[in-house]
């Protein structure tokens, strides 16, 4: 077994937060024919008592949950003194615990841009941002500038109380580069634990809209099983619905509209696991319309005439993104205990795809 290619494909927690990363100077380490690099290091002190090394971890990495480390263990992604262990060892006075990655560090300076954020909602302790497709939301993987959170650095720069380079502020949840919708941003960090806690727990409100093919044999469902990544294909999620892999999620979906061959859905979180509308909705056969990553960028239904492929090319080019918008979102305000509730416009480029399907239904092609 080898460890992944990304520090949050095992050390992230609930696919919400990278974990914030020590100030060691990056180390690489040879074996079993591959190089791994340092990401953390720890020292045990000469008192410290017999312990668990997932629970030794537990309690100094932040944002990261015992599971995830159990997993990295697994992988022999953890080492003391240099040689790999289980998540079932237990750390003695003066061990050397390191945590190695198959790629080096990301080493990033977090620079405040002037990019446009259309808020929606502001107060002292939180903002809500309708986000649109195509901007990435936090800084990683070669997106290190021009991200919704360099934006934010940027628009909170007077506010001497929000610091972006502080975990216990900022993102609450994320969306998809290339999906649109709202997001909620702490800027206190009491705020942002409540507000995790409220996401947690879920009971939080969120209603996406989406664009998918085919036509759903029920008119509403509830999709449910575990999603994780794909073993074949790490940049992609899939479901493993006998639940021994991956994390629990549950998607609830109503189709609001038909058009033949495609469907416009409206679906609701249970769960918020990474892509999960986009991999639920594969896993039922009816993947979302132009997502390239989950195959529904050809054409997956419908005759193949010139037309139609001409028809269908031009609605790729309409709207050339996975069509998602996380439309709605509600959530209890942190501090006033208030009910807060946003529902946002379906951008542009879905709005006008969904009326070229009405049109082509309408005029009787497609039935």
């Amino acid at each position: 077994m080898t460890c992944p290619e990304k520090t949050e494909d095992l050390l992230q927690d609930d696919g919400l937060f990278d974990p914030e990363e020590e100030d060691d100077d990056e180390k690489s380490f040879s074996g079993n024919d591959r190089s791994l690099y340092e990401h953390f290091r720890f020292t045990a002190d000469r008192n410290q008592s017999l312990l668990r090394i997932d629970k030794f971890l537990t309690d100094r990495l932040t944002n990261i949950s015992r599971n995830r480390i159990q997993l990295a263990a697994e992988a022999d992604c953890i080492l003391v003194n240099g040689k790999a262990v289980k998540s079932n060892y237990r750390v003695k006075p003066a061990d050397v615990i390191t945590v190695m990655m198959s790629r080096p560090r990301y080493e990033f300076e977090l620079i405040p841009e002037n990019i446009p954020l259309h808020i929606v909602y502001e107060d002292n302790e939180l903002l809500v941002v309708n986000k649109p497709a195509g901007l990435v939301v936090h800084p990683g993987h070669g997106n290190y500038q021009g991200t919704l959170v360099n934006g934010l650095a940027y628009y909170l720069k007077e506010d001497p109380l929000y610091d972006p380079e502080d975990p216990r502020v900022g993102l609450v949840h994320r969306i998809d580069k290339d999906t649109s919708g709202l997001l909620v941003i702490a800027k206190r960090p009491e705020a942002k634990t409540n507000l995790s806690l409220q996401f947690f727990n879920k009971t939080t409100q969120r209603k996406y809209v989406a664009l998918v093919w085919g036509i759903p044999k029920e008119a509403e469902g509830r999709i449910e099983g575990n999603i994780g990544r794909d073993p074949r294909d790490r940049m992609i999620m899939t479901v493993f619905p006998g639940g021994e892999q991956g994390k629990p999620a549950v998607t609830h979906y109503r189709v609001s509209e038909k058009f033949g061959y495609v469907s416009a859905v409206e679906c609701r979180l249970e769960t918020g696991r990474t892509h999960q509308i986009r991999a639920h909705m594969k896993y039922i056969g009816h993947p979302l319309f132009n997502d390239e990553r989950y195959g529904g960028n050809v054409i997956l239904k419908g005759l193949p005439s010139s037309g139609y492929k001409q028809f269908i090319h031009n609605c790729f080019e309409t709207c050339p993104r996975q069509a998602l918008h996380a439309k709605t979102l509600g959530f209890m305000h942190p501090v006033t205990g208030e009910e807060l509730f946003f529902d946002s416009e379906i951008p542009d480029d879905m709005a006008q795809l969904t009326e070229r399907w009405r049109k082509y239904y309408g005029t009787g092609q497609s039935k």
